[in-house]
């Protein structure tokens, strides 16, 4: 079995979260409609704040002097992002199948994405 190198994968993940970063400023309407309504201030802030916080994971991802700070950030971004996830999917309760689909399918997608932060920030686990 090939085992793909820690960068390789590292990057992979910096990338997911680059364009992730880049898109809650280019576009970030679809990012405040799914803003946990408790949360203090505006919706934009918080869309800003988080893609602001995904640019800086990911360059810490992408760099191999911060990756392991860098990873156990990311995990700790995914988790943190998982309200907002939840929100969008009781929000999403009459939208059309598809997109329930969707915003439900998004809740577990945060365990494989915390797994693969861990890994890059534990490269010498699970070998």
């Amino acid at each position: 079995m090939t085992r793909r190198s820690p960068g390789r994968t590292a990057y992979a993940l910096a990338g997911l979260l680059g364009t992730a970063a880049v898109l809650h400023v280019v576009r970030p309407e679809p990012f405040d409609s799914i803003v946990p309504e408790r949360l203090p201030g505006t919706p934009r802030f918080w869309t800003y704040a988080s893609g602001a916080a995904e640019g800086a994971v990911a360059a810490a991802v992408a760099h191999p002097r911060t990756r392991r700070i860098g990873g156990y950030a990311a995990a700790g971004l995914f988790a943190a992002v998982f309200p907002a996830n939840v929100s969008m999917a009781l929000r999403w309760r009459r939208k059309p199948p598809a997109y329930r689909v969707v915003a439900w399918a998004r809740l577990p997608l945060q365990i494989p994405l915390v797994w693969w932060a861990l890994r890059i920030a534990r490269p010498d686990r699970g070998r």
